[in-house]
């Protein structure tokens, strides 16, 4: 046999080499030239497009139907839509935790989705992701690097149909229906189930999470910290029961649990426990992330929205500046960012993903700072005119002006979304990171429940002794513009705060 026949023939066993602890759709082991990859995450993304769009499709524009059609407040419908927001973003937790402990994610994936279409219940797509993120393998270094890049170019395609979706959806229900706008969302997640399961001759399933049941993932941690609290005297012969990796050198309390519990779910608690200062921080970015659907939105509604001859642009339309700035500047993060701060950092990903983070929620706070500028310049010009007891009048300004405050707030959420999806995704063990993307998602879930919090208490405290109400129903007396200050203030406050965690945070795997 010639060198090159022996180069072809190696190059082609490479090509067809086996996938490790990973199967096929007919429980045969999975061969890298015919699965996975993007040949199974594009089915993936696919899916994710349409239940984005559907998802949003209900989400993007409650404000208006609840303040409209319902006759809520202000207050109490920003509170609610939070509450919508916040447990919709929260039930991944459990279900993340089913898909990890005896589920599986593609059968996770089956039920959700039917839920899903039948009564609009969003808490699929985490382990979605992350079965997208199954599909490529991290021992092979060119699919490792593949997946890194995954989760930015299937946010790039989620915020595809976010955006088609917001100037669909939004124009329907305000201009046509409500009715056929809600049921528009429901065809595009019957559509999304299809191309999911459209895919599934590709997919790979993973046997250290598919196939095989686990204890529950919040069993198996709560087990170590009782057990830990149980051997308050840690005996010498515990040390050789754990095995010595770096994440072994902190929380040695939970060491104690050794005796009882074995090494492997005592490190899973540790890197568990190690996130939460991370995901404590991050807490008040979700409070931020909840008031695009909320106050922004409001906030327009009050403006000039008319465009020449053309019927007035739903308030809610204005969320596309979000979606705009994240389709523009995801491609030049990926290819002109990354490739220059690789070149001084010497990282594949040009910056770790706790400073893309850091990045993106530093970002949040001139975002707010210019919503507040431009909600004190709306009620100067509301009061310039006489507007300021006319709640239904349309304040002379144009609505324009707030896309600044939506277009930097669509880079920030492209510096501290996607990179809080890396970074939970790969700092949990592999059995459990179905429940580590549902930590990030969680960070949304908890900060839409602190916002609904925040807005009731704000509401009960400056409406007292006949003050008008930070959120009263006529926006020309009300003044978002110190909830935003008092936003920004706390952004400070949690960048301040991860910078300093992130600074002595002990990586489990690659940055």
């Amino acid at each position: 046999m010639s060198i090159s026949e022996a180069g072809e023939e190696a190059e082609t066993t490479l090509v067809d080499s086996v996938v490790d602890c990973s199967v096929d759709f007919r429980g045969n082991s999975s061969v890298r030239s015919t699965s996975g990859g993007w040949r199974s995450s594009g089915y993936i993304i696919g899916a994710e497009v349409a239940e984005k769009f559907a998802y949003l499709g209900i989400a993007s524009n409650l404000i208006t139907y609840f303040t409209g059609p319902l006759e809520m407040s202000t207050a109490s419908a920003a509170s609610n839509v939070n509450l919508w927001l916040g447990t919709a973003a929260f039930l991944p937790l459990i279900w993340g935790s089913i898909a990890d402990s005896f589920l599986g994610r593609y059968r996770t994936i089956l039920l959700t989705s039917t839920l899903y279409i039948f009564e609009k219940e969003a808490s699929r797509y985490i382990c979605i992701r992350a079965f997208g993120a199954d599909q490529f393998d991290e021992q092979d270094p060119k699919e490792s690097k593949a997946k890194s890049v995954y989760f930015n170019w299937s946010y790039f395609a989620r915020s595809t149909g976010i955006l088609t979706t917001r100037l669909i959806s939004n124009y329907v229900q305000e201009n046509l229906s409500w009715a056929l706008g809600f049921g528009i969302p429901c065809l595009s997640m019957i559509l999304s189930l299809f191309l999911f399961l459209l895919g599934t001759h590709t997919y790979r399933f993973s046997t250290g999470g598919e196939g095989r049941k686990h204890t529950n993932p919040f069993v198996r941690i709560g087990r170590v910290f009782v057990a830990a609290a149980k051997n308050q005297r840690p005996t010498s012969s515990e040390t050789f029961l754990l095995v010595p990796t770096e994440s072994s050198k902190k929380f040695r309390f939970l060491d104690r649990a050794a005796i009882s519990c074995d090494s492997r779910e005592v490190e899973e608690a540790k890197a568990v426990l190690s996130l939460v200062p991370i995901w404590m921080c991050c807490l008040v970015f979700g409070i931020v992330y909840a008031q695009s659907p909320t106050f922004f939105t409001k906030q327009g509604s009050t403006m000039d929205r008319s465009i020449s001859s053309t019927p007035l642009v739903p308030a809610a339309t204005l969320q596309c500046f979000i979606n705009l700035s994240i389709l523009v500047f995801i491609p030049i993060y990926d290819r002109l960012f990354v490739p220059i701060s690789r070149s001084i950092t010497h990282r594949p990903a040009g910056i770790t993903t706790l400073q893309r983070v850091s990045t993106g929620i530093f970002l949040s706070i001139p975002s707010l700072a210019i919503a507040a500028l431009v909600e004190m310049k709306r009620l100067k010009t509301a009061r310039d005119h006489g507007l300021v007891d006319s709640p239904e009048a349309m304040v002379p300004m144009s609505v324009c002006w707030l896309i600044p405050q939506y277009v930097l707030y669509g880079v920030s959420d492209v510096f501290t979304m996607v990179g809080l999806q890396e970074f939970f995704y790969g700092q949990v063990p592999v059995e459990l990171r179905s429940l580590g993307l549902s930590l990030y998602l969680s960070v949304v879930g908890i900060g839409n429940f602190l916002s609904s919090f925040m807005v009731s208490i704000i509401e009960k405290a400056t409406s007292q002794s006949g003050q008008v109400s930070w959120f009263a129903n006529n926006l020309n007396q009300a003044h978002l513009d110190y909830f935003y200050w008092l936003l920004a203030c706390l952004s400070s406050v949690a960048f301040i705060s991860l910078v300093y965690f992130a600074k002595s945070y002990v990586y489990s795997s690659p940055k």
